[in-house]
C-alpha cells in the first residue's frame, strides 16, 4: 500500500499557488539570476559573457539602490528634460563666449564692403 504524495501537482487544479501569487512573491522579494559563459581555447580566454538579471518591483529595486532608469533619457521624461536643459545651458555658454570673442576683435577680421561712387 502506498501513501498519497503530499506534493501538489505542478499544473493541476489542486495547486495551491497560481501564477499571480508567484509573481507577487517574486516582485515583493526580488530574484537574482547570475551566470557566466566563458569560451577558452588552449587556456586562452577568447570570450566572456556575464549575465545578471534582477526581477523585482520598482519599490524593491529602489530599496536595493537600483534606480538607473530614472537617469536614462530614453526611459524618463524628467531625465530627458534635465538633459535638454543641460545641453541648452552649454550651448548658451558657447554662444556667449563666441560673442565675446567677436566683440574683442572689433570685427576687424571681416572685410569691409566698398560702396560704389
Amino acid at each position: 500500500m502506498t501513501t498519497p504524495s503530499r506534493l501538489p501537482e505542478p499544473y493541476g487544479p489542486s495547486s495551491g499557488a497560481n501564477l499571480a501569487d508567484i509573481l507577487e512573491r517574486v516582485l515583493d522579494k526580488g530574484i537574482v539570476i547570475a551566470g557566466d559563459i566563458r569560451i577558452n581555447l588552449l587556456d586562452i580566454e577568447l570570450l566572456t559573457v556575464k549575465l545578471r538579471l534582477i526581477v523585482a518591483s520598482v519599490d524593491k529595486a529602489k530599496e536595493m539602490g537600483i534606480d538607473w532608469w530614472e537617469s536614462d533619457p530614453a526611459l524618463s521624461s524628467r531625465a530627458r528634460r534635465d538633459e535638454l536643459a543641460r545641453e541648452n545651458a552649454e550651448l548658451r555658454e558657447r554662444l556667449a563666449r563666441l560673442e565675446e570673442l567677436e566683440q574683442g576683435t572689433g570685427r576687424t577680421g571681416r572685410t569691409a564692403r566698398k560702396e560704389a561712387p
